[in-house]
């Protein structure tokens, strides 16, 4: 019989990369990929640590893994495994505990042993990942970069995936050619801080996008998460003139008070970030714009608060990505006075998202009247849903399957957060 083996991935895009490569790996040893909550021969978590909120759910995932396959084999792998290890030995059920670099090496350590194994790696090795037909993605994700130089006070991830480390621009070149081959349209390059592409590999990220968007049926290209500091005209003016970037930029900015900034050891102040806003706006008129913004950082005032409510009022940021400050073992913050209490920084968390739920759906409402290309990607409820170019989601009735399909349709109305559109006619 068929071993059968199911995916959770928590966190960021670039674990959606990595658990798409080792999907793979997975496909190519005889296992049938099955949904998390079938009982399956091995469970493979792919964790996150970036918050205590993660960090509690990677604990009751592991919990349900066990309850879903009890006698399947339940790994444990990425971020928090590489951090906690100790903490998820005590979970019972948990089979095979892997760090970061090690999880890529999973077939050498699934073993037939009842004994828990931990393999905890801090090598700086780089794992090229990419999402694969083993998935079930339609736009893929494709690592670029790993790891983080930055050491910003409230931040574990340099910690959990060490060093910046890249790939190389013939072998993401070969990466994106493959999965176009799949049938991929729209490719997000990837990482922890893919800015510092060229200061890690010594090769432009610009000439890396170039290369990249000349690749033949590539249709649509997103970069992820890009940090302010790293952002230039060069890039911009690659990206423009590609015809294939979407004009959405996600550029993290964590606090909107130049004093909060300091302390966390970000490398720009409010006035810089403003500028690089502006500065992309000249290339993408129409760009939307996503940011992480922290709330309730220690030594955060109530006027600071609203210096960072303020700033990011009067930004054309539209998605929010908004977290309670998480005190992280080992990093300086953590060990810093004026700690906030947790209702506090509940309250402050509510009011940011409920400003940027507003301003989304402000967003979306500007764009009723108008038309764009939409990359479908599921059914759902009589209707196809997938997203514009600005990363805002729309639905369309049709009995069309248009999974993996650029359809250009007409932004008709609002419901909720979403577009609701009808499809453009080709004359």
């Amino acid at each position: 019989m068929q071993k059968k083996v199911a995916f959770h991935t928590l966190g960021c895009r670039l674990n959606l990369s990595e658990t798409g490569s080792i999907a793979d790996q997975f496909v190519q040893n005889g296992y049938k990929v099955v949904t998390f909550g079938e009982d399956a021969d091995v469970t493979f978590l792919n964790t996150c640590t970036v918050t205590d909120g993660a960090d509690s759910t990677c604990r009751n995932l592991i919990r349900k893994a066990s309850k879903y396959s009890p006698e399947g084999k339940v790994v444990v792998a990425g971020c928090y495994a590489q951090m906690e290890a100790d903490k998820i030995k005590q979970i019972q059920g948990v089979d095979l505990i892997l760090g970061t670099n090690e999880k890529y090496k999973v077939f050498d350590y699934l073993k037939e042993e009842d004994q828990l194994e931990i393999k905890i790696d801090n090598t700086n090795e780089f794992w090229g990942a990419a999402t694969t037909k083993a998935d079930s993605h339609t736009r893929a994700f494709l690592k670029i970069q790993d790891g983080c130089n930055y050491i910003c006070s409230f931040c574990i991830i340099p910690f959990a995936r060490g060093r910046s480390r890249t790939i190389s621009i013939e072998d993401a070149v070969t990466q994106t050619k493959k999965l176009v081959d799949d049938g991929y349209k729209e490719i997000i390059l990837t990482g922890v801080n893919v800015g510092e592409y060229e200061r890690t590999s010594g090769e432009k990220l610009s000439d890396l996008v170039k290369q990249i968007v000349e690749v033949d049926g590539l249709k649509r290209l997103r970069l992820s998460s890009v940090e302010p500091n790293t952002i230039t005209r060069d890039l911009l003016e690659v990206l423009k003139a590609s015809g294939k970037y979407q004009d959405h930029f996600h550029i993290p900015l964590q606090s909107g008070c130049d004093r909060v900034l300091k302390s966390m050891r970000r490398k720009y102040d409010t006035k810089f970030y403003k500028g690089i806003i502006d500065m992309v706006l000249e290339y993408f008129p129409n760009a939307s714009f996503g940011a992480d913004i922290i709330a309730g950082y220690p030594g955060e005032t109530r006027e600071e608060f609203l210096e960072t409510y303020e700033f990011v009022k009067n930004l054309p940021i539209t998605h929010f990505h908004v977290f309670p400050y998480s005190k992280r073992k080992n990093t300086t913050a953590a060990k810093m006075d004026g700690h906030i209490q947790a209702d506090e920084k509940k309250k402050r968390v509510k009011a940011l998202i409920a400003l940027g739920e507003q301003k989304q759906v402000q967003f979306a409402k500007d764009l009723v009247g108008k038309s764009g290309n939409v990359l479908f990607e599921k059914s759902k409820d009589g209707y196809f849903e997938g997203y514009t170019s600005h990363y805002i989601k729309v639905k369309l009735q049709t009995d069309e399957n248009l999974s993996n399909h650029v359809v250009e349709v007409s932004f008709d109305r609002v419901e909720g957060d979403k577009l609701v559109a009808s499809r453009v006619l080709e004359k």
